[in-house]
């Protein structure tokens, strides 16, 4: 290597890292202002183990953040912009989601009690072993969203859009679903026990195992559903056709088993 291509090596790697350096300035600037409340941006910040309870966070921008085992108990943030965010084991209790961009976000163990959800996009999320207890989901995108072993225990899903989503061993009982789609979703074990299931589709929904008890399915498609050992014991099935499903060991709501 000649002395000049050596000097042209240098120059570049000199400004290569005061590029870099410059970068991260303006990320630290960013996280300062953020946690300072004099911002609303802070993409990709490192903000894990953050307070922001109770604060008003409306439409703030923290797309691909490191938001890991972050407290939002009660905060506003309606509109937000979260996808790709990482938000294992954050604090989302109570939290005004409405209308958020989550799609892509990784939820593992959040906490989102009571959470209003309403409108947002959460398409291809992961939410494994969410805490989602009484969570509004009115007209929210899970497609494709990942809910496995979720707890979604008396939540509200109305016109939600849940097609493809992975739902295994997770918790609906007692939940509201009305004009929600749940078609080739999986539920595999999972529990809805005396859950109210109106008008909405289950077309070739993997529902293997799952325990729906006392619950109550009118006007839902469970047109070439797989019910292999599933249970309706006690349930009420009304105007819900099952022309393809599969029926293997599977307990009707009068008991009999079928076929």
């Amino acid at each position: 290597m000649g002395a000049a291509t050596a000097n042209r090596c240098g120059v570049w790697a000199i400004l290569a890292g005061a590029a870099a350096a410059t970068f991260l300035a303006v990320l630290a600037g960013a996280r300062a202002d953020f946690v300072g409340d004099h911002g609303r941006a802070c993409p990709k910040c490192e903000l894990a183990g953050a307070n922001f309870k109770r604060q008003d966070l409306g439409g703030a921008e923290l797309s691909g953040a490191n938001l890991r085992g972050a407290n939002f108990h009660d905060a506003q943030l309606a509109g937000a912009k979260l996808a790709g965010a990482d938000l294992t084991g954050a604090n989302l209790n109570k939290a005004n989601l409405a209308g958020a961009d989550l799609s892509g976000a990784t939820l593992r163990g959040a906490m989102l009690y009571a959470a209003n959800l309403d409108r947002a996009n959460l398409a291809g999320a992961d939410l494994t072993g969410a805490l989602m207890g009484t969570a509004r989901l009115t007209r929210s995108d899970l497609a494709k969203a990942t809910l496995r072993d979720a707890d979604l225990r008396k939540a509200r899903l109305v016109e939600t859009v849940l097609s493809g989503a992975d739902l295994t061993g997770a918790a609906l009982d007692r939940a509201f679903v009305r004009g929600a789609r749940l078609d080739h979703a999986v539920l595999a074990q999972t529990r809805l026990m005396e859950a109210q299931v109106v008008d909405t589709s289950l077309a070739s929904a993997d529902l293997t195992a799952a325990d729906l008890r006392g619950a109550e399915l009118r006007g839902v498609d469970l047109t070439g559903a797989n019910l292999t050992r599933a249970t309706f014991l006690r349930g009420t099935l009304q105007a819900t056709p099952l022309d393809g499903a599969v029926l293997s060991d599977t307990v009707m709501s009068d008991g009999t088993r079928r076929p």
